[in-house]
């Protein structure tokens, strides 16, 4: 099996390698992340896209060690410069979220607590990592807040999440993220909820800030719009599996796995006239966590499954233009119609 780290050209601030998060119930094991791998690269933006149930928060959620019971980490490395970080203790991990790792969450509004002031909240990462003062990390509070571009910082300091728009919330989000100047974000949908014009903003926003601030970036996204504004690379979860990975614009140019095309071509076309025509869409539903394809997690939907689909799952290989891809089709394996090469 390849490594993420062979498509790099960069040195990889983090290096997730055969994650395996599950879920337990009395009845059976949910396997949410089953086997990902990706890297990271210094200064660079990773998106990981896919769609609702794919894995993805649950892999952010898995990097900084914030999953919850019924939830555990069960296998697998996740290296941030070069130190596993399920090796650490949790008052090792204390030190790393928020510090040199930090992370948007979804939803800014349940995000933020409604209780205290926004001020408060950004000070509060202050004081805990880098042990200041109430005063001084009230000031650079301030600082923070007109970084992110929220005019009047002074008095927004004082406002409760409440008060605020949603646009707004997010960028006080950011502002606690980048804080304590972190190496890593992890962003997982930070658009959402937001109407256009503010999701623009946000996004360059978080692209100014990154060449600002040198940081890496993780963009959890179901958006391949945003995908391709804003990521270097991009890596495709389906039922908790990285099903490709490549360069963004490797992805867009020439999409390999099924699932890839799958999802860019039921993307709305400003640039064609359909007519009568219906959106394009991806035939079938995601199997159920507690029946899991013995195969390839993608073959009861996939148009080219054949009998080597159905029976075994693909492991993730790299093609001949760089692309790594979960697919027997790109495998001398590949046991149905030899004209078959899936593209965009």
């Amino acid at each position: 099996m390849v490594k993420p780290t062979d498509i790099l050209k960069e040195e990889p601030i983090l290096e997730v390698r055969n994650l395996q998060t599950s879920f337990f119930t009395e009845k059976f094991e949910v396997k949410a992340v089953d086997g990902v791998n990706f890297a990271v690269p210094k200064g660079k933006t990773l998106g990981i896209v896919g769609e609702s149930g794919s894995g993805k928060s649950i892999t952010s959620l898995s990097i900084l060690r914030l999953i919850q019971n019924p939830g555990k980490i069960i296998g697998g490395e996740i290296l941030f410069k070069g130190e596993n970080l399920l090796d650490k203790s949790e008052a090792q991990m204390r030190r790393v979220r928020g510090n040199e790792i930090s992370m948007i969450f979804q939803e800014p509004m349940t995000s933020l607590n409604p209780v205290y002031t926004v001020g408060q909240q950004i000070s509060e990462s202050y004081r805990i990592h880098q042990n200041i003062g109430k005063k001084e990390a009230m000031l650079r509070s301030i600082d923070m807040l007109k970084l992110v571009g929220i005019p009047s910082p002074e008095q927004r300091v004082k406002q409760y999440p409440h008060e605020l728009s949603g646009g707004m919330r997010q960028r006080v989000m950011i502002a606690m993220a980048l804080a304590c100047d972190p190496e890593l974000l992890i962003a997982d949908e930070p658009t959402t909820a937001l109407d256009v014009t503010i999701q623009a903003q946000i996004l360059e926003l978080m692209k100014e800030l990154q060449q600002r601030l040198g940081m890496s970036i993780v963009m959890i996204t179901h958006d391949l719009g945003v995908v391709a504004e804003t990521c270097d690379y991009v890596a495709v979860m389906y039922m908790g599996k990285v099903v490709e990975y490549a360069k963004v614009a490797d992805l867009f140019k020439n999409p390999k796995h099924p699932y890839t095309v799958g999802l860019l071509n039921s993307l709305p076309r400003h640039d064609i006239d359909l007519g009568d025509e219906e959106l394009t869409v991806i035939k079938g539903s995601v199997p159920s966590p507690d029946n899991m394809p013995k195969g390839c997690r993608f073959a009861p939907r996939c148009p080219f499954a054949s009998e080597i689909c159905v029976e075994q799952l693909p492991d993730l290989e790299q093609s001949e233009d760089g692309n790594q891809i979960r697919c027997w089709i790109y495998t001398d394996e590949w046991d149905g119609d030899p004209e078959v090469k899936v593209n965009g």
